[in-house]
Order: C-alpha cells, then sequence, then structure tokens
C-alpha cells in the first residue's frame, strides 16, 4: 500500500484511526435515516426497502443537508 501511494503524487492519504465513528461521514446520515422510521411498522421488506430509498432520496434534495454530515466529522475536506 505504501508503495501505490508514493507512486502517485496526487493522492492524499491520512491514518485515521481503527475505528472512529466521529470522523465517518455515513454515522450522522444512518442516524438521520433511523429516527424517521423510528415509530412506522413495515410489514415486509419491500415497504421497508421503499421506505429508506424514499428518505435517502429527501437527503439527495437537499444539500445543505448532506454538507452538515460532512461539516459534523470536523474534517478538513481541502487537501494541502
Amino acid at each position: 500500500m505504501r508503495e501505490l501511494i508514493a507512486n502517485r503524487s496526487w493522492l492524499t492519504v491520512f491514518q485515521l484511526p481503527a475505528y472512529a465513528p466521529e470522523l465517518n461521514p455515513v454515522e450522522p446520515v444512518w442516524s438521520h435515516l433511523k429516527r424517521s422510521p423510528a415509530n412506522l411498522v413495515e410489514t415486509t421488506l419491500d415497504q421497508l426497502i421503499a421506505l429508506v430509498n424514499t428518505r435517502v432520496k429527501r437527503i439527495q434534495h437537499h444539500p445543505g443537508l448532506v454538507i452538515g454530515f460532512l461539516a459534523r466529522t470536523g474534517l478538513d475536506l481541502i487537501p494541502p
């Protein structure tokens, strides 16, 4: 892996802790998704899949929400 990284001057790699959910922007997305269907009772897997797909599409149409999920990590997303 070190050789692969060294051979690509355009690639910037940061070592992160093995387990750091606070640095993973997917964690707040899942948290947001789990809040909405918490009180719903779906009878089939297909209904649950449809519900999750609808919620994900709502997130996609709100760029400010996506930016907030990224900002919550506190990481600087601009390479040095």
